[in-house]
């Protein structure tokens, strides 16, 4: 099932399976060395997404080969692929878009800048410790 498909599927609801797969970008990405993974809890808060799950890479090459892995894992493992990807040239954040989980990949000082954690403070966030 696509993307676009689970939009039309679960228009005003949210996917009940958007937890296990924030959990599962969040694993893939701790096996790939992503620092800091953080998922916030977004459902009730708005109408975005269901889930971020927000990570560091340690330098422009680590973040492509994270989004790379989270791409092909989840492919593999749920059949999805990303709706949407940008920042993949410049590296200093990377965003897959999973439509009801958005995964962002920063380099330290961009995340730092942009803060989103704080931007979404009433998100409930979950620190992701192996």
């Amino acid at each position: 099932m696509s993307a676009k498909t689970k939009i039309a599927e679960n228009e005003g609801n949210f996917n009940e399976d958007s937890g296990e797969l924030a959990k599962f970008i969040a694993k893939t990405l701790s096996n790939r060395k992503a620092e800091e993974i953080a998922t916030l809890d977004l459902q009730g808060i708005t109408t975005l997404a269901d889930y971020f799950v927000i990570c560091n890479g340690l330098s422009e090459v680590h973040a492509k080969a994270l989004s790379e892995e989270v791409e092909e894992k989840v492919r593999e493992n749920f059949g999805e692929k990303p709706w949407r990807r940008e920042g993949l040239e410049a590296r200093r954040w990377i965003i897959l878009d999973y439509v009801n989980i958005v995964v962002h990949i920063f380099k330290k000082e961009a995340r730092e800048h942009y803060a989103i954690e704080k931007m979404w403070g009433d998100a409930k966030t979950e620190y992701y410790k192996d």
